[in-house]
């Protein structure tokens, strides 16, 4: 399906805790100006209310009936059945809180909730990264053309989200991308979280720098210090984002060996690329040592960074050839470099989830 023609307008929101973002998409564009409900509440009542609320200016807006709601929502769910868990971020949800089936008998129309990691690599699947790789590499002699993809987000938490040849891969427990739950390579008994966060950023800056977490900078700030163009302990700021570097290329190099396709790097850590992304590919690309000292390649592929350009012509030029086939005089083209690339979003974290918002439910409308 073209999603990018499609005339049905989907009502999407983008929950976090501090705030519900409400938006509408029609042919994968956002078409009204978002909507900002603070998303505090004393009670669930308050803050159901404030849902509700939320789509009803976003239909308000609309000369056109929606088709369905669909949106983000953070976990632990049953997503399927559209029942939120217990959350830590909106803590008046509790013992099981069926959102999805409250707002399909307030607005009669389908509603579908998903987890915004695997929103986001499915809009960047559809209209992001996927496809911008696959059009900068369709005039190469490779006859490679890539299908898998696998979303991550650095942000307030460590997040993921797989698409296969055009879907979104979906669990049995609602529990499928967690790549947070990964171990963490630096510390065993931790989860890979507690360095790709913003609270890990700032944890190594504060300890480094030496000084109170209470006075701690912000990841941007911390980044600008790394760079050079902002005072403060360039060193710390640096170590600091190399730590996360080390953790998600190791966490990543573990995923994308079962799912084998491009890596897509979103949220709010993401702007902080130059400073870890050439460092988490070096990480995906180390080697194993065999019991007997020989080396072994970490991977089957090769990763490459996306963002530099000389690893991106490497990536693009792969190793065609042309071969014979057996007891033919047709020869075909062969590339047998096994690769993959690692690169930022190309639509922006909440972008990229709006649109997968919107694909995910005409997917779902369309059977």
């Amino acid at each position: 399906m073209d999603y990018s023609t499609d005339k049905r307008v989907v009502m999407t929101l983008d929950a976090g805790g501090t705030n519900f973002v409400f938006e509408a998409v029609q042919a994968g564009r956002e078409i009204i100006e978002p909507i900002s409900i603070p998303a505090t509440g004393e009670t669930l009542e308050i803050v159901l209310n404030k849902i509700i609320q939320g789509f009803n200016e976003v239909k308000s807006k609309l000369n056109v009936n929606p088709a369905a709601i669909s949106f983000s929502f953070p976990g632990p769910a049953e997503y399927e059945l559209g029942i939120i868990g217990n959350l830590e971020n909106l803590p008046t949800f509790r013992g099981g809180v069926a959102l999805g089936p409250m707002l399909e008998e307030k607005f009669n129309i389908p509603v579908f909730i998903n987890n915004d990691g695997d929103l986001f690599a499915y809009g960047e699947a559809i209209a992001g990264l996927l496809p911008d790789i696959n059009h900068r590499i369709k005039d190469s002699k490779s006859p490679k053309i890539y299908q898998n993809l696998l979303g991550v987000t650095f942000g307030t938490g460590y997040g993921g989200g797989i698409v296969s040849r055009g879907q979104l891969f979906m669990g049995d427990n609602s529990a499928q991308g967690e790549i947070n739950r990964m171990r963490n390579k630096l510390h065993a008994n931790a989860s890979v979280e507690e360095n790709v966060s913003i609270r890990g950023v700032r944890r190594i800056y504060c300890r480094d720098a030496g000084i109170d977490a209470s006075v701690c900078p912000e990841p941007r700030e911390i980044f600008e210090i790394g760079m050079g163009i902002r005072e403060g302990h360039k060193q710390a700021a640096i170590t600091a984002f190399h730590r996360l570097a080390a953790v998600a290329g190791d966490s990543i190099a573990n995923a994308i060996t079962l799912i084998d396709g491009l890596v897509v790097i979103g949220g709010g850590l993401a702007g902080a690329y130059p400073l870890f992304l050439q460092r988490l590919v070096d990480e995906m690309n180390t080697n194993f040592t065999t019991m007997v000292g020989t080396s072994v390649d970490r991977m089957e592929i090769k990763a490459f960074n996306l963002e530099n350009e000389a690893e991106f012509k490497r990536f693009y030029e792969g190793d065609t050839r042309e071969i014979k086939v057996p007891f033919s005089n047709r020869r075909i083209q062969y590339d047998p470099m096994k690769r993959i690339g690692v690169g930022i979003s190309r639509l922006g974290t909440s972008k990229a989830v709006s649109i997968g918002a919107y694909a995910f439910a005409l997917n779902k409308l369309d059977g």
